[in-house]
């Protein structure tokens, strides 16, 4: 079971995370994500566990708890939309920011 965890404190590491998890049953991975560039926290992150019944219980346990100083915010996590990256103007062609030849609609 693919956890979200959100409102991380930029503190809290990758370890801690796990350890928080761990309480409630085994977990496969734990991940906070970064930001490419700066390599900074954006404040959230992701763990996995194989069993649905102690992510269930994990999510039930730490949702709304507090973790240094910061109220988490943890739920099941939705599946990756394939919508990223894309037109900026939806269907249309042409993309961008309306570079390149002028089209009249």
């Amino acid at each position: 079971m693919k956890i979200y965890v959100g409102n991380l404190s930029s503190e809290v590491t990758q370890e801690e995370l796990r350890q928080e998890f761990e309480a409630f049953g085994e977990v496969t991975s734990a991940d906070i994500i970064t930001d490419k560039y700066s390599g900074r926290p954006r404040g959230f992150g992701f763990v996995e566990m194989p069993s649905v019944s102690e992510g269930q219980a994990a999510i039930a346990g730490l949702n709304d708890k507090t973790l240094k100083e910061q109220t988490l915010n943890v739920s099941a996590a939705r599946p990756r939309s394939d919508s990223r990256g894309g037109s900026f103007h939806g269907d249309r062609k042409g993309g961008g920011f309306g570079g390149g030849r002028q089209r009249r609609y």
